[in-house]
């Protein structure tokens, strides 16, 4: 059975400025001779990573919503800037956008069951992608959309 991860998307303003930051360190890491992949590094290692694997994706929390996801490739285990064992997830750089759906704040990274997450914007019936995200939170807090 798959299970998702939902991670707060930390200093990050909307879906085009995780695009960015994240195209950006990719291109770092090819200056640098390194292999380019994005990995997000955190403290512990999930105990349900064979259901993450089958299938997980990452889920990001933008600004109290959540917007994005990214398909997980890869756990592994690595050390953080500190020195102290963590757990890298490796991301597929494609974004896919979900349907928007707030979330209130918690520390860490929570599971997040496949029935429980929010659709992807190509399922939908309305096109909501065009909108600005602010507009589209709003409309969707009033349930217009």
């Amino acid at each position: 059975m798959t299970v998702n991860i939902l991670k707060l998307c930390v200093g990050i303003e909307d879906t085009d400025h995780l695009a960015e930051v994240q195209k950006m360190r990719l291109e770092n890491k090819r200056r640098a001779g390194l292999p380019a992949e994005l990995i997000h590094v955190t403290r512990s290692f999930p105990r349900r990573a064979n259901e993450v694997l089958d299938g997980g994706s990452l889920y990001w929390v933008i600004r109290g919503v959540i917007r994005v996801r990214q398909k997980i490739i890869e756990l592994r285990e690595t050390v953080n800037d500190a020195g102290k064992p963590a757990c890298g997830i490796v991301l597929d750089e494609e974004h896919v956008l979900t349907e928007r759906r707030s979330f209130r704040a918690f520390q860490g990274w929570r599971y997040f069951s496949a029935e429980d997450a929010p659709r992807d914007i190509n399922d939908l019936d309305a096109d909501t992608s065009i909108l600005p995200e602010d507009m589209a939170d709003e409309l969707k807090e009033l349930g217009l959309i």
